[in-house]
């Protein structure tokens, strides 16, 4: 076995360290949980009426108690095409389930937004905290206690951190993430980024901007970009929470509901034992796992929140220090859009995560000894599942095949895994580098604030940032309107910077794991509400963010100045319900959640 790498090991033994105490309770809950969970001969007469009532078939089964029951956690809806092949997973699941003398049920269902379809729009406002609501929505479908395991079914940017973040609180049961693939490849990525930026720039009308846009987002499934949602998947697969390789399997294919099948029979198989749950395979080299994976593909800066969030809902406390010391080891070995010109169809086809974790594991990058839901640990997920006739096997991936896309740890694209942590007196940030040029890793320019995202396009549209300059919008965070995400900027600022200038973005909100070759110092923590350092920026102070010497500071004397007034909170789009959640909720680093802040994790 391969040694494992000494940052990795010095990395992992600090975060087990710093989780001692927080661990140690979420383990010994998990027990207690176990110990008290009912039988159902000892439940209410009544109460498991209620419970079987809808089973229709499965009554007899489930009132002899014949074999164990799976709950499902489903975030279907079929507006978001990633989840619309979801709509039929539970009757084929309780078909798969009885083969092997289980039954299941939809224990409930959980919100799932497209971020995509609100991009830019006020509700974006509502999305980071949906996830806080799809945890808690799983908690409530799971409180039933009327299940032996649980399938949980979701994709998208906020979903799957949010349904692990409730199922972990249900960790005394086994638990697998059911994927449903991405949708097929539609026109080129550079096509559709080439014709964003003619629009932004006004070479084109809006009738040639969305025959572009229905020409990459076509039809069910995942969008094939490695953003959030396709980052989220290589994360289950890193912390052994799928079947093996079904991440970026396309759905409505004979290999896509194969693996369906092996999920509820390895769930029913593992039911009613404790040898898996998803206490005991999520901890803290799983979560150390899903960071190394998550630099090694060049994946989504929103996981520099989802990560500490996840983590915390086990005990785990993970920060910004250690991502960037593990990025600072983990080698790039992926150029998937908008780190490249390929998609995660090309990524699956070049060897695709099967190829990612042997290699890791070869160069000692990855825990290759963490319990996962399938037997054989790590070195189980270094095959692609294949159909031989009508079965189900899995053929091992030594090589990539396709260089441009997918290298060996040994030769990589880039030395590091691109998230850089940028510090100074504006605060702290994430930088994702993989996607920038080095020659634009540094940027230092006189800056021009802003307050909103509409303000920024308006002035781009007036010809105001047509130079050198450090676009900084403020007042994005948490708490002060829920963290949206400013990926809508991306085109504008990605003009100017094609014109020749030097341009940065400093924010405390969020950009989208889509967002791409414009340097981006986001997630700025302390946040400008409350008096955090963007809040007293002005017009013209000279900002330099550094990649290369994590730098992210400012010339200006900031010490004499008032902060600028805090936005008052607007309603509308739902909004105004979400203000619980935004004036609990905790930093960026920690995860922003308002619910793991008031439970104490």
């Amino acid at each position: 076995m391969t040694k494992l790498n000494d940052t990795i090991h010095r990395v992992t033994q600090r975060v087990i360290e710093n989780s001692r105490g927080s661990r140690s309770a979420y383990l010994e809950l998990m027990q207690r949980e176990a110990d008290r969970k009912p039988e159902h001969k000892d439940v209410a007469c009544s109460n498991l009426a209620h419970a079987f009532a809808g089973a229709l078939e499965d009554q007899d089964a489930m009132k002899a108690g014949r074999g164990p029951n799976i709950g499902i956690v489903t975030a279907y809806n079929d507006m978001l095409s990633a989840h619309q092949p979801y709509g039929r997973y539970p009757d084929r699941m309780k078909i798969f389930a009885r083969e092997v003398g289980a039954t299941a049920q939809v224990a409930g269902g959980t919100p799932a937004m497209c971020d995509g379809v609100t991009q830019g729009e006020d509700g974006m406002e509502l999305s980071l905290f949906s996830r806080d609501v799809i945890a808690m929505s799983t908690g409530i479908a799971l409180s039933h206690q009327m299940y032996d395991g649980i399938a949980a079914l979701g994709i998208c940017d906020k979903i799957v951190p949010g349904l692990l973040m409730g199922a972990l609180r249900f960790g005394h049961l086994p638990a697998v993430f059911v994927p449903s693939g991405p949708m097929p490849s539609g026109i080129s990525n550079k096509q559709k980024q080439d014709t964003r930026q003619k629009y932004a720039a006004g070479e084109i009308g809006r009738d040639a901007l969305l025959e572009s846009e229905l020409g990459s987002y076509h039809s069910p499934g995942t969008c094939t970009f490695y953003g959030t949602a396709n980052s989220n998947q290589m994360m289950m697969e890193m912390m052994g929470l799928h079947i093996p390789g079904s991440a970026f399997v396309q759905p409505g294919t004979k290999l896509r509901q194969s693996l369906d099948r092996a999920a509820v029979h390895r769930l029913a198989e593992l039911a009613g034992t404790s040898e898996r749950t998803l206490a005991k395979v999520v901890d803290e080299k799983a979560i150390i796992n899903a960071v190394i994976g998550l630099l090694a593909t060049g994946g989504s800066t929103n996981h520099a929140i989802h990560i500490p969030a996840m983590a915390r809902a086990a005990g785990i406390i993970i920060d910004w220090n250690d991502l960037a010391e593990l990025s600072s080891v983990v080698p790039l070995l992926a150029r998937v859009y908008p780190n490249g010109l390929g998609d995660v169809n090309h990524f699956h086809a070049a060897g695709g995560m099967a190829y990612v974790t042997r290699t890791l594991l070869d160069e000692g990058l990855a825990h290759s000894d963490i319990l996962t839901v399938w037997d054989g640990g790590m070195e189980a997920y270094t095959a692609e599942p294949v159909m031989e006739g009508d079965t189900l096997a899995w053929s091992p991936v030594s090589e990539s095949r396709d260089d441009a896309m997918l290298r060996p740890a040994s030769n990589p694209f880039l030395p590091d895994g691109g998230m850089k942590l940028v510090t100074g007196n504006l605060g702290r940030a994430c930088f994702k580098s993989s996607a920038v040029a080095r020659e634009r890793f540094t940027v230092e320019a006189p800056c021009r604030v802003f307050e909103n995202q509409a303000d920024v396009v308006t002035a781009f549209k007036a010809g105001e940032l047509d130079k050198d300059v450090v676009v900084v919008v403020r007042f994005q965070g948490p708490r002060a309107n829920g963290m949206p995400e400013l990926h809508s900027l991306t085109p504008s600022l990605a003009v100017l910077q094609d014109r020749g200038h030097s341009v940065a973005l400093v924010t405390d909100g969020r950009m989208s794991g889509a967002s791409g070759k414009v340097p981006a110092a986001i997630h700025c923590t302390p946040e400008a509400l409350g008096g955090g350092p963007l809040s007293l920026l002005q017009d013209g102070d000279v900002i330099r963010v550094c990649a290369e010497t994590g730098a992210l500071s400012t010339t200006a004397d900031l010490s004499s100045r008032s902060p600028a007034p805090d936005p008052v909170s607007e309603w509308g789009v739902g909004r105004e319900m979400y203000r619980m959640l935004q004036t609990q909720a905790d930093g960026a680093e920690k995860g922003a959640s308002a619910m793991l802040a008031s439970a104490g994790l």
